[in-house]
């Protein structure tokens, strides 16, 4: 399985800085809750790389100007959102209402996992995949 993560916030430096401000001044009108949960201020939280890692899956992240730039998608998909990739087509798999219910580093991964067993036994439906239960 190819899993493709686009964050809701642009690459580069002067916007990872403007992110870290964010985070450290707002966090609670901080747009990401992928980031937030992922990434402490500097770099991507231990936890998340070791799960990474171990996931039986090829794994993409992207910002929001990148996925922009390579698939075109601007207004299409509200970001942050995880997608399925095949064969360079991005398919919603879990969307940014699912995401932005999670409160932590464990929820994200816990839900990940189980949206891999569904998706490894067959379930197909979009909506499957959005309403996993938090």
């Amino acid at each position: 399985m190819n899993l493709v993560f686009v964050y809701n916030a642009d690459s580069g430096l002067f916007n990872t800085l403007a992110d870290i401000a964010h985070k450290v001044f707002s966090p609670d009108t901080y747009e990401c809750n992928l980031c937030n949960l992922t990434h402490g201020y500097f770099h991507a939280r231990e936890e998340w790389m070791t799960f990474l890692h171990d996931l039986d899956a090829e794994i993409e992240f992207m910002h929001r100007n990148e996925y922009i730039k390579r698939y075109g998608c601007k207004d299409e998909v509200d970001l942050p959102a995880i997608f399925v990739n095949d064969n360079d087509q991005l398919k919603l798999w879990i969307d940014k209402a699912v995401i932005n219910n999670l409160k932590s580093t464990d929820d994200l991964m816990e839900m990940i996992r189980a949206a891999v067993l569904r998706k490894e036994s067959g379930a197909e439906d979009r909506d499957e995949f959005l309403s996993l239960p938090v």
